[in-house]
């Protein structure tokens, strides 16, 4: 099995930066995608962003131009970089491994944005 675990969150005002981080157990995959998935109070999960395995990088319109995801293979770890962040942006946010056949999800991180 393939564990995540995120980390990062916390309180920040509207118009600031929050780096999320998610520490995966290694995998060997050759087809897969990491993934930023949001849950707000009362919503339905929304998914954030991902790269994929040939490291192309793909954002939901919500957050595009905002918030950068960026990988390190040699450390297992994956990042969010969450600027000019809204109140809209309050969620938990959990990180994620999409495979063809499957996916892992991991424990979230909980950001909230507030005055």
């Amino acid at each position: 099995d393939v564990q995540l675990q995120a980390s990062g969150g916390g309180l920040v005002r509207p118009g600031g930066s929050l780096r999320l981080s998610c520490a995966h157990s290694r995998f060997t995959f050759s087809s897969y995608a990491l993934n930023w998935v949001r849950q707000a109070p009362g919503k339905e999960p929304e998914w954030v962003s991902a790269v994929t395995d040939d490291g192309v990088t793909h954002y939901a319109d919500s957050v595009k131009g905002r918030f950068t995801i960026s990988r390190d293979n040699s450390k297992n770890m994956l990042y969010l970089q969450m600027d000019s962040l809204k109140p809209e942006d309050m969620a938990v946010y959990y990180c994620a491994l999409w495979l063809e056949t499957r996916d892992y999800w991991g424990k979230g991180t909980l950001v909230t944005v507030s005055s």
